[in-house]
């Protein structure tokens, strides 16, 4: 007696199979509630946070701190392209636990252009999702900054943590605009061709596998990400604005040493330049081109 089986794919999907499941996730994104689309981007703003955390903590065991007049200076113990590597790869924890977990990422969300040109949303829709994200993003990885810097953490490794972020920082405020504005658009080209890949995924460890060395590769270049620099630079302001004085003796410094290093240039010199980088590296470069190899003429009709 023959037996039906049922036909279990377990192949990864092409790329123009990825295209029509970009296109359907973009629709339920668009669509879904505000209260939820905002909890879920909170957690999506932490998740990114934990990477960041993660990024820092293992890179600062390669610093070795001196001091010379009273000025900081840095020596790496291992070669600075395995160093970006280590970071690259910790940071990917973030988006795992975007994809996997289930959260709403600003920057993997520029995707959802991909059903706009195929008029399955609306602009209203597509600002008002990105909209929502952003600032729930914004909201969890502020969170995130405030209590890691409650914890202490960065007075670990004798404060070579702290150092470390306050370093990495102090560089992403110091770009001008055009420099900032192309590392976000390269920054978020591979975050959302990490997102892409996860949608020929037919496992979790597909997806995994898919998002490591985009990421890496991204972080590993020194390329900018407007929702990781949301956790990176409040977390450093708060460590210069509110670090006990011990912690600046054991790393030979002042915070007049990050005189760069305010609000303002987080907001004007850094956050805006990479949001409008990520904004295109996202929904042109990635999301715009492969709409218009798989999905072009297939478009129908919604109210813009």
């Amino acid at each position: 007696m023959a037996t039906d089986i049922p036909d279990i794919k377990v192949d990864a999907l092409l790329p123009a199979e990825m295209a029509a499941r970009a296109e359907d996730i973009g629709v339920r994104k668009a669509q879904m509630a505000a209260p939820d689309m905002f909890a879920l981007a909170v957690l999506a703003g932490a998740f990114i946070a934990m990477g960041a955390v993660f990024a820092t903590t293992v890179t600062s065991g390669t610093i070795a701190v001196k001091a010379a007049d009273g000025a900081t200076a840095l020596t790496t113990a291992l070669p600075y392209g395995l160093t970006r590597l280590l970071a690259g790869v910790a940071f990917s924890l973030g988006l795992v636990l975007v994809v996997v977990g289930g959260a709403e990422l600003f920057t993997g969300n520029n995707l959802i252009v991909m059903a706009w040109t195929s008029r399955k949303v609306s602009t209203a829709a597509l600002l008002r999702s990105w909209a929502i994200v952003y600032a729930g993003n914004f909201v969890g990885a502020i969170l995130s900054a405030g209590l890691v810097f409650c914890s202490k953490q960065y007075l670990f490794a004798g404060g070579a943590v702290g150092l470390n972020a306050l370093n990495t920082a102090n560089a992403k405020v110091s770009y001008d605009f055009t420099q900032a504005l192309a590392l976000g658009i390269l920054g978020n080209a591979l975050v959302c061709m990490a997102v892409w890949l996860c949608y020929s995924a037919r496992s979790t460890g597909d997806k995994i596998l898919a998002i490591i060395l985009p990421i890496s590769a991204f972080v590993a270049a020194g390329f900018e990400h407007s929702i990781a620099n949301m956790y990176f630079i409040p977390v450093a302001l708060l460590i210069k604005g509110f670090a006990a004085e011990d912690f600046w003796q054991q790393i030979h410094a002042t915070p007049a040493s990050y005189a760069h290093l305010t609000w303002q240039r987080f907001f004007a010199a850094n956050l805006l330049p990479v949001t409008l980088g990520n904004l295109i590296g996202g929904s042109l470069m990635v999301g715009a081109i492969y709409w218009f190899a798989y999905l072009r003429g297939k478009a129908k009709g919604v109210a813009r």
